[in-house]
């Protein structure tokens, strides 16, 4: 990744141009830099990235407006996501007019652009796709982290009774965020628990689904939401995959496809503009770190959301 000057984009009907605040890093960023698991290039691109300029979440002030957008003008802070159109590592980006919202005056530029990519995938993994509610008992694993921090909150916003899953340096943070129990993977094994749970939401990969399994309860639901971290062809689609076909039988496995719309990012947004949750952000770079936001998170062990900010 490198920085250069480019032309500012051009807007279509539908679309919004966008002077970019912040942006932050997602899962398809270091995959599409990375190049991995390498069976992703059939449709990212062989030898480098179709869309060479990264990021999707969106916060920043609207600029222009295409011709059939009647509910955003110039001028307006928005919040959202381009989704697979990719291009926020940048000053101006163009997004749908359906996939933003007015972003609320009291949340800041970098912690609505932390939000929208992970904030979705939690809030429908948890309300929609494992409907929890109250006395619900759901395992995260991967607590800690940008889907981790966000699905703890909702949890328990829903009523539920969360056992979290990070390491020992993350488990007072994951604490704090309101789960009732924690383990740490780096002195007890999760798969060995005496536990039952409801809802199994796996945002790491790390374990086969079947000892994963093991621990739900009668009708539970596993949600893996990972590609893994390893490298090679596959990654940990092979462990997805197994999973999915695990959930032909007696198991419910259910994957996470957030919609991002009006309605979906209203809910969010509401969800922070109440102080009901809040945004974990480990570090914020500015537009020309982009690279090193993108090495920082291949780390993976960010506390929460890494975000670069314009």
């Amino acid at each position: 990744m490198r920085l250069q000057e480019i032309p500012v984009p051009s807007i279509g009907a539908d679309d919004v141009l966008i002077r970019m605040r912040a942006t932050s890093v997602n899962t398809p960023d270091w995959a599409a830099v990375t190049g991995v698991p390498y069976i992703l290039r059939l449709s990212a691109g062989l030898r480098r990235p179709k869309r060479p300029i990264r990021g999707s979440d969106v916060a920043g002030v609207v600029e222009a407006v295409g011709p059939r957008v009647t509910d955003l003008s110039p001028g307006d802070e928005v919040v959202g996501s381009t989704r697979a159109r990719a291009g926020a590592f940048a000053e101006y980006v163009v997004a749908p007019a359906a996939q933003l919202v007015k972003k609320p005056a009291g949340l800041a530029f970098t912690d609505a652009a932390a939000s929208v990519t992970t904030g979705l995938a939690a809030l429908v993994a948890i309300r929609d796709m494992a409907q929890v509610g109250a006395g619900t008992r759901v395992l995260i694993n991967g607590a800690s982290g940008g889907v981790g921090t966000m699905a703890v909150q909702i949890a328990k916003v829903l009523g539920a009774n969360v056992t979290g899953v990070c390491g020992s340096r993350n488990v007072e943070l994951v604490r704090s965020l309101g789960a009732d129990h924690l383990i740490d993977y780096t002195t007890e094994d999760v798969t060995q628990s005496q536990q039952l749970f409801d809802v199994i939401l796996d945002n790491v990969l790390n374990h086969p689904s079947k000892a994963l399994a093991r621990l739900l309860a009668p009708g539970g639901v596993l949600i893996p939401n990972s590609i893994g971290y390893t490298g090679g062809l596959l990654a940990g689609l092979p462990r997805t995959a197994r999973a999915v076909l695990r959930g032909l039988g007696s198991i419910n496995v259910r994957l996470v496809t957030p919609a991002v719309n009006h309605e979906n990012l209203d809910a969010l947004l509401q969800l922070l503009e109440s102080g009901k949750i809040r945004v974990v952000i480990d570090k914020i770079y500015p537009l020309d770190q982009a690279a090193s936001a993108v090495t920082h998170m291949l780390q993976h062990h960010a506390n929460g959301k890494i975000v670069v900010a314009a």
